[in-house]
């Protein structure tokens, strides 16, 4: 939480006659001077209290108005990347909670934008038996199995959705959103017994959502952002597969968002330290920071199938990296 800190501001010298302000310099010298009449120093008391107030009132908005408003308005003066406008699930969740970083792009959101690529490949992917003991690689790999999810569900594999449901539950569980996590569970195995596929994802994108809410509750908004980076890393990786298989110019540009790498690359960054300086962390801010140069198309806004090549392999790198667990 930022402390609201006081400018300087020296109060008014009250009235001293003939006697220069500057020899009462201390409390002692004070007492020497002439007595001021009562409502001298009424008038002295009230005009200092003011200018002290509306002081430490201009101060605080400076240091704590300022940042806001830059956040609001983007990355204005090297300040972190903004959230892509079309990741965002609820605008509302920024206006309730009274800040910015507890707010995650959507897993949901991140396969709309790849909606017409058509249906992706699911290559399968062994989960650990055993789940990781740090929070961090929970939250990672929470956000792994959420995107699982929608590939899936996008796929027609229904009969996946069971042991996916399990997966979630037991990570929900150890995140401390066990039960949040449990309803959602519940119904998506309803929906995958009834076909309900856009009742699935509505479902998938409301376990994001309610354990993101209980993270914000413990104040712990590194481990959402975290959710939020497992899901993109795996449907990149998934997605520039596609595209390299059959590319074409207007594919390749639905992979290529830069301002989606340069928010990652921020949101690693800003990371607490415990986790931003794990050696996989430290590799992964750089491979986000390479993967957005290869991202940006430059003047002409042609991708190209080398480019599309090289952002397969980054994404591979980051998957590596994404699911190294602490030792």
């Amino acid at each position: 939480m930022r402390r609201a800190v006081q400018p300087s501001q020296s109060l008014p010298a009250p009235p001293l006659g003939e006697q220069n302000a500057e020899q009462a310099s201390s409390p002692h010298d004070l007492l020497d001077v002439p007595a001021l009449s009562i409502a001298e120093t009424i008038a002295w008391c009230h005009d200092s209290a003011v200018k002290l107030s509306m002081a430490w009132c201009c101060g605080w908005l400076c240091v704590a108005g300022l940042p806001l408003h830059a956040q609001e308005n983007g990355s204005t003066g090297g300040g972190p990347s903004p959230i892509p406008a079309d990741l965002v699930d609820d605008p509302h969740v920024r206006e309730e909670l009274g800040v910015n970083e507890f707010t995650a792009p959507s897993i949901a959101k991140l396969f709309d934008t790849l909606h017409s690529l058509g249906a992706l490949p699911v290559a399968e992917r062994k989960i650990p038996e055993r789940m990781p003991l740090n929070r961090a690689d929970l939250a990672m790999e929470l956000g792994f199995l959420i995107a699982d999810g929608f590939l899936v569900v996008q796929a027609g594999q229904m009969d996946k959705v069971e042991p996916l449901a399990a997966d979630l539950t037991r990570y929900g569980k150890a995140l401390g959103a066990g039960d949040r996590v449990n309803r959602h569970a519940a119904s998506l195995l309803e929906s995958a017994r009834d076909q309900k596929v856009e009742q699935l994802k509505k479902d998938l994108a409301a376990t994001q959502k309610d354990v993101e809410k209980e993270l914000v509750s413990l104040r712990d908004a590194d481990l959402a952002h975290l959710i939020s980076l497992g899901g993109w890393i795996r449907a990149l990786s998934v997605a520039s597969v596609a595209v390299d298989k059959q590319f074409s110019v207007e594919r390749a540009k639905l992979i290529m968002r830069e301002d989606i790498a340069d928010y990652y690359t921020d949101s690693v960054a800003g990371l607490e330290p415990r986790i931003s300086e794990r050696p996989n962390y430290l590799s992964m801010r750089d491979v986000l920071s390479g993967l957005r140069n290869e991202m940006a198309l430059g003047e002409n806004g042609v991708p190209t199938a080398e480019k599309v090549m090289i952002v397969r392999k980054q994404a591979e790198k980051l998957v590596e990296l994404a699911l190294e667990r602490q030792k």
